[in-house]
């Protein structure tokens, strides 16, 4: 998809100069551009959607280690004896 609008946006450009100059700016176009996604470090759409799912998962995990540490914790006051009051 970014090669797509890639290639529109260069397209565009040589379209916006004389002829004779469309070839070489199309290209530096695409040169900048590309430099400058690198540069951003962008990731795909496939990166993105896999490490959602990873996230997906991690929450998933997380909040069922929430509910057993709840009710360990629930059990363990239920299970232990009151403390006797401190004398004076």
């Amino acid at each position: 998809m970014l090669t797509k609008i890639l290639d529109q946006i260069a397209a565009t450009a040589r379209a916006a100069v004389p002829p004779e100059f469309g070839q070489d700016v199309e290209k530096n176009v695409r040169a900048v551009l590309d430099n400058t996604f690198q540069r951003l470090r962008l990731v795909t759409r496939e990166e993105f959607e896999v490490q959602q799912a990873v996230l997906q998962r991690t929450r998933e995990l997380v909040e069922r280690l929430e509910r057993q540490v709840a009710e360990l914790e629930g059990q363990t006051k239920s299970s232990k004896p009151p403390k006797p009051p401190l004398a004076p």
